[in-house]
């Protein structure tokens, strides 16, 4: 009898085991799987690089769909763009700054929050994306995907020239740039999914 059960015991933990391990690898290829569909996905974009590292920690929940990889692309530079606001106004209310550099900060934060309420916009209606207003939800969303660009484009504009503070001109740019970019990806990897319903 307990000759039974030790083998019984056996044959339980055995099962176990390779149970656990087929849904580690299962999960692991479902991974891999996901992984290479945002690579994939990111060939469509300018700044391929940037794509994929902005988005591949976000693989398990975009999975392989379009639409859930443009809305985690809009979502990943509305947070950049946030945080640079944020960044912006600290360093707007530092001393020592020439008025020149005070009024170009103001003028991109005001851009900046352009640019946040045009990626709200276009994340909310990505939600409501349906059948019966489709192609006007996707106009919309394009436009305000590519306000935002142009945006960005004149905050950055703001800190050219040599009258700014080269610490102060560089940091920004560099932030800006870095938003832009991303922007022209979540632009890219959207009409990428818009053009599955052409």
């Amino acid at each position: 009898m307990a000759g039974i059960l030790k083998f019984l015991l056996i044959l339980l933990a055995i099962n176990f085991y390779t149970s656990v391990g087929r849904e580690l690898n299962e999960k692991s290829s479902s991974t891999s799987a996901y992984q290479e569909f945002i690579k994939t996905s990111c060939g469509a974009t300018t700044y391929r690089s940037l794509c994929i590292s902005s988005l591949s920690s976000q693989a398990s929940s975009i999975q392989t769909s379009p639409k859930l990889l443009a809305h985690a692309a809009l979502n990943v530079t509305l947070s950049a763009a946030k945080s640079t606001s944020t960044m912006m106004y600290k360093l707007s209310q530092s001393h020592g700054m020439k008025p020149r550099e005070v009024q170009a900060m103001r003028d991109c934060i005001e851009e900046l929050s352009d640019t946040i309420d045009e990626l709200r916009k276009s994340i909310r209606e990505m939600g409501e994306i349906n059948s019966s207003n489709y192609e006007l939800t996707i106009s919309d969303i394009q436009t305000w995907v590519s306000a935002a660009l142009t945006d960005e484009s004149t905050c950055s504009d703001g800190f050219a020239g040599n009258s700014m503070n080269g610490n102060v001109k560089t940091a920004v740019r560099g932030q800006i740039v870095n938003i832009s970019h991303l922007t022209s990806n979540a632009l890219a990897l959207f009409n990428s999914y818009a053009s599955l319903h052409d």
